[in-house]
């Protein structure tokens, strides 16, 4: 995540020549020579065609610095070379796309995918003529992909508190991803750890200051969930989580209980944050009851079409609360009788089918020799 170009590629070529051996021991030798490849490159990219683009920057905690302005694909080709693999690259997609090609493929009324795990981001199917720098360029549907990037969304209507500004200033990438360092899971669980820093120094209330709470990070999102749902009448679990994560023992009930508060207070704005995120596209694209952006008609006048939205990520599909505040705020956003139209539906490994799908429809040999990186 942090050393060259050369030795991350190297390591994925690596990697999937392990792969196609294990695939291959035993087996027929194939008849075509070359196997074609969807690659997944889940960061913000400058896409030049279906199968180049440029790396803009790092995400998720990435930071090969020699890697930034350069083209992913030749990248890899040539670490592929290097390990003697013979396997162009047919397609270039980000995560979520592939996600959407996934839930397009399986249920046809699917018009954005969004993921929420470790980072964030969305994509949805808008008008080819609705995309200013897109004008004049036809495609065949009429439509084209917006990978939005939304994690690096920002707004000053968004609930920015001074936990955010610490975490963000601290962070390998500040200034950068501001809506994902609010609602993805790798950044929850260190907000409910600043909190708990904040109480600790403000009071004596956790005994003396316990010096893991100053390790950035310690306290991981599925710790943070493992505490929030935590259902036993003395709260065993967030007793065992506060020992043993952070070293602080010998906590009362009530303080017990100011800790799944505050686990369920960081939890619920995530995931009212990425609800707004989702109506924010549907709204764009006139599927919230309102006939779009520049529809100006009545929601009385529009009657609401099916809408599936694909999702995929731990943090919605692992974290129960997430998921149902998430769902309670689409239902108070859209109002029910919208809301029931809108369907967010799970898929698995998106990614990487959908990235495989792609790769299959740009290929230009066997749809039988894709495979999905």
């Amino acid at each position: 995540m942090t050393s060259t170009s050369e030795d991350l590629f190297d390591f994925i070529a690596s990697t999937l020549k392990q792969f196609v051996e294990k695939e291959e021991s035993g087996s027929e030798p194939s008849s075509v020579r070359a196997r074609e490849l969807g690659l997944t490159f889940s960061f913000p990219v400058k896409q030049l065609s279906i199968r180049s683009g440029i790396l803009m920057k790092w995400t998720k905690g990435f930071a090969i610095e020699d890697m930034v302005g350069k083209e992913v694909v030749g990248l890899l080709e040539a670490a592929l070379v290097r390990s003697g693999l013979d396997m162009p690259v047919a397609v270039l997609v980000n995560d979520t796309v592939g996600t959407l090609a996934l839930g397009h493929y399986d249920d046809a009324d699917t018009v954005a995918a969004v993921i929420i795990g470790t980072g964030t981001n969305a994509c949805y199917l808008e008008r080819a003529d609705a995309i200013i720098k897109c004008q004049g360029l036809l495609t065949t549907s009429g439509c084209m992909v917006v990978n939005m990037e939304w994690g690096n969304f920002w707004s000053s209507h968004l609930p920015r508190t001074s936990y955010d500004i610490d975490l963000d200033l601290e962070s390998p990438n500040p200034n950068d991803q501001g809506f994902e360092k609010m609602i993805s899971g790798m950044y929850l669980g260190d907000i409910v750890r600043r909190v708990i820093i904040r109480m600790s120094q403000d009071s004596d209330i956790f005994g003396p200051v316990s010096s893991r709470l100053s390790i950035p990070f310690i306290l991981q999102t599925p710790l943070l969930a493992a505490m929030h749902e935590d259902d036993s009448p003395e709260l065993k679990e967030v007793d065992k989580i506060l020992k043993e994560a952070l070293e602080i023992s010998e906590v009362s009930l009530k303080v017990r209980k100011l800790v799944v508060r505050v686990c369920d207070v960081v939890t619920r704005r995530a995931a009212r944050l990425a609800a707004a995120g989702i109506v924010g596209i549907l709204k764009k694209i006139g599927r919230d009851g309102s006939g779009g952006v520049t529809g100006g008609r009545s929601r009385s006048d529009v009657k609401m079409r099916r809408t599936v939205v694909a999702i995929e990520g731990g943090l919605y599909t692992s974290y129960t609360m997430f998921r149902e505040y998430l769902h309670e705020a689409l239902n108070e956003i859209l109002g029910e009788d919208v809301a029931q139209h809108v369907i967010l539906k799970v898929t698995e490994d998106g990614s990487g089918i959908g990235g495989a799908l792609l790769a299959a429809a740009y290929s230009s040999g066997s749809v039988d020799n894709v495979q999905s990186l």
